[in-house]
Formats: C-alpha cells, structure tokens, sequence
C-alpha cells in the first residue's frame, strides 16, 4: 500500500518563538506546505514582520501575536487571541524556550522557576487553552519541544534539563486526555542549532560524541514537524533528532 499524502492547505498553525532560530524554521516550512500562520514573538517583532511578509509572499496568511510567555496571563490571553484572530488553531508547536547554563553555585529556586514558566508551564497553558478547543471543533495537533536531556539530565543544565523532562511527561498526558480527536507528540532535538558563542572547536568535539558524527540543522526539525503534522497514527511519542546522541 503506498502512503497517503497530506495536505496543510486550509491548516492554520500557531508557532511560538516564531521570530528567530527553530522557530523560525518551523514556520517557514508549515508556510511551504500550505499553511496559514499565527507567529508569536516576544522580544523579535521585526524579525517576526520580516517573517510574516516571507510568507505572505507564498501566498500564505500570517498574523504576528507579541507575548512574554514568562507571564501565564499574557500566554492565556496568545491562546484567546490566537484562536480568535485566526478562526481557530489546527496546528500548535511550542517551540519558544529558554537556554543557559546553569552552574553549581546558581542553582536556586528563582533560576528553576525561569525555566518552568517559559519551558513547562506557557507550553502547558497554550496545550490546555488551545486543546480544548481542538477536541470540540475535533480535530487538532501539538508538537511540543523537549530535548535529549529530558532523559538524561546534563550537568550543567539540571533546570533546563528538569523543564523539558516536564515537556515530555506533559506530551504523554495530554495525548490521553485530548485523544481520539487530537495528536500531542513532542520532538527531542540533539544539537542542530548550536549557540552563536560556540567555536567551531567545540562543534566539532560536539559532533564527535553522536553516532552520525554530525550537527543537525534546522532542516532535520522542520522534517520531523511535517511528519508529526501528518502522522494520523502517531500520539504520545517523542521523536529524537539527535544524530544518535540520546542512545549515547
């Protein structure tokens, strides 16, 4: 039998983080695809516009919705307004997050808070407001962002580290409390976007220690979003991007 073919014409997609890096990405390539955008930014907004007028140059729809997801008022009132502004969601990513190092002598309760509410607790909020209203209307996906370290915490990213463990677990839930009519799965990206300080001393140590020898690239993400977005038969997993490093 061959493989059906999906469409993401007529989809709309809210995309979180959407002005810059993965997020970016991600957007642009549901964009590609058919998709209509809602992208949130935070601080990015011209990066955002510039984003929007890309692809509006598809001959795509975009809105661009501005929130600080550190806030849990501002991230419920993106999901209202999200939802209104658009018709309503087919397609969520949580793809906004935070990233630092965080070493032994900072590790306090305010530095795991910052995690939590940007990393855990937006993406719980936009899933709980937004799914919903996907398991009436009865139709829906979620694409969360973990990472690697969900499953083996990294030394120096222990808050970081415990934020996406929650993705994961929340992926899990919410794939049994929004089914059969909506599909929660969350992707565990490896290193496919390393950070603008990184030397390419230390990119080349870090592509050394995964089985495929390599750093990913955005691409890689965008892939394993379409697939999600098409997988009719996929719920409650989590998809390594990793290059191998999760079996490491």
């Amino acid at each position: 039998m061959v493989a059906q073919k999906f469409s993401l014409i007529g989809k709309t997609a809210l995309v979180t983080g959407a002005g810059v890096r993965l997020g970016r990405a991600i957007a642009l390539g549901l964009a590609e695809q058919g998709c209509d955008l809602v992208l949130h930014c935070r601080s990015s907004r011209k990066a955002a516009v510039a984003l929007q007028t890309e692809i509006e140059a598809l001959g795509r729809d975009a809105i661009v919705l501005c929130a600080d997801l550190s806030m849990p008022v501002q991230t419920l009132q993106l999901a209202r307004d999200a939802e209104k502004e658009s018709g309503g969601i087919d397609i969520l990513v949580n793809s906004a997050a935070i990233f630092r190092p965080t070493p032994l002598e900072k590790l306090d309760i305010k530095e795991l808070d910052a995690f939590l509410d940007i990393n855990l607790k937006s993406p719980y909020i936009l899933c709980s407001e937004i799914g919903k209203k996907m398991k009436k209307r009865g139709h829906g996906v979620i694409i969360n962002m973990a990472c690697v370290s969900a499953f083996r915490a990294w030394k120096a990213y222990v808050p970081y580290s415990i934020s996406k463990a929650g993705v994961v677990s929340l992926t899990v839930g919410l794939a049994k409390l929004l089914g059969p009519e909506v599909r929660v799965n969350a992707i565990a990206p490896g290193t496919v976007l390393p950070p603008e300080t990184m030397s390419r001393e230390e990119s080349d140590r870090e592509a050394q220690r995964v089985p495929l020898k390599k750093i990913g690239t955005p691409a890689d993400i965008v892939a394993a979003v379409l697939y999600l977005a098409g997988a009719e038969f996929v719920t409650g997993q989590v998809l390594c991007v990793d290059g191998g490093r999760a079996i490491v």
